[in-house]
């Protein structure tokens, strides 16, 4: 941190300690890009969104999802017209963590809510107002302690700001049976997108006023190389570390769609060019306070919670 040669760094410590090192790193005059979520609580939200107004350095949250290739099919799709209107917006994040570090058991399921907030308010680049949150089952009664939290499955519904769409995600981190899947779905009044069931199966396009028969087709996702640098587009496809990932965020996670150079390159582009990253930190706020209201919202058996001010557009 104290080396002034260091311009920005990039932080992948375990999730409770993000806050802190990105707090720490901005308040040592560096950039952040940040793995996901951008904090656990509100307030810390508020101190990295702060700092940055502060001090005018970058802040990316590293949502791998809206740089996957899947959602760069769609985004496509959705900038071509082809969609029409977006009507409704779906998505879900269910994984088995059993296994991974001490941090994760017991976990509020919305608290790693960020690759279904973020496709889902990234396409049309809009903000969460106010979210309403169900809990659901329990989780193994050693892991609730840690966090207070016994919900094996979260389902949240997503108000988003000056728009008449609304979403919906759900989310399961232990005890729910289920082959690891992040989905996201776009219901249009031409088109809509569906991520496919089971993991290596292709999407649907459902086309609207075919023969019932005809509306759905399974379509392939090309790869989004082409708008990288060429010396990094090969790395969409593999890792950095050799042929074999065998670290869990790529067996279980696919790669994460090909988004890991596409988020290095927004990153550096934004330096570069003195621009605000995609996500930028209001909007890395944003969607992570969805998650952490929306668990509020869980523990009080449904209610709407508004996210915060600092969270929406000035």
């Amino acid at each position: 941190m104290e080396d002034k040669a260091i311009d920005a760094v990039h932080i992948n410590t375990p999730i409770p300690d993000h806050a802190t090192h990105s707090i720490k790193a901005l308040q040592k005059g560096k950039h952040v890009a940040c793995t996901v979520p951008m904090a656990t609580a509100v307030d810390d939200c508020r101190r990295i969104v702060d700092l940055t107004k502060e001090t005018g350095l970058k802040y990316m949250m590293m949502e791998t999802v809206v740089y996957a290739r899947e959602f760069l099919f769609v985004r496509e799709l959705f900038r071509r017209g082809d969609l029409g209107r977006v009507q409704f917006l779906q998505a879900s994040h269910q994984q088995d963590m059993d296994g991974w570090p001490g941090y994760w058991p017991g976990l509020p399921p919305m608290h790693y809510a960020t690759h279904c907030v973020g496709p889902c308010l990234a396409l049309t680049r809009a903000y969460a107002e106010y979210v309403s949150c169900f809990g659901s089952g329990r989780i193994r009664e050693e892991m609730i302690g840690r966090y207070g939290s016994p919900f094996a499955v979260e389902t949240t519904h997503i108000k988003l700001h000056e728009s008449d769409i609304t979403a919906r995600i759900h989310r399961s981190l232990f005890d729910t049976a289920r082959q690891y899947r992040e989905s996201f779905d776009v219901f249009g009044s031409k088109r809509t997108f569906e991520w496919p069931l089971i993991e290596g199966e292709d999407p649907i396009l459902h086309t609207a006023k075919k023969p019932e028969p005809d509306i759905p087709e399974h379509v392939k996702v090309p790869d989004f190389a082409h708008l990288l640098p060429e010396p990094i587009r090969r790395f969409t496809t593999k890792g950095v570390y050799g042929e074999s990932e065998d670290h869990l965020s790529f067996t279980q996670g696919g790669g994460h769609g090909g988004s890991h150079p596409h988020l290095a390159h927004e990153f550096i582009q934004a330096l570069v060019q003195d621009r605000d990253p995609f996500p930028n930190a209001v909007e890395s706020a944003n969607w992570t306070c969805t998650g952490i209201l929306a668990h509020e919202a869980a523990l009080q058996w449904g209610d709407i919670v508004r996210l915060p001010a600092f969270t929406l557009p000035a």
